[in-house]
């Protein structure tokens, strides 16, 4: 019997990796990298600027 409740622990693990991956990813498809590319522009566009000095 003691050895079907180690057998459990890694069956039931695998189970709850599963579930939280699978909830992790819910909003990676609702969420696009607009935002993150329109910052990387701004900061491409802030580097490109000649430096005024002071």
């Amino acid at each position: 019997m003691a050895s079907l409740a180690w057998l459990l622990i890694p069956f039931v693990s695998a189970i709850g990796a599963g579930l939280w991956g699978s909830w992790a990813n819910r909003t990676r498809k609702a969420r696009s990298d607009g935002p993150e590319l329109d910052g990387y522009a701004r900061f491409c566009a802030a580097m490109e600027k000649p430096h005024t000095g002071r």
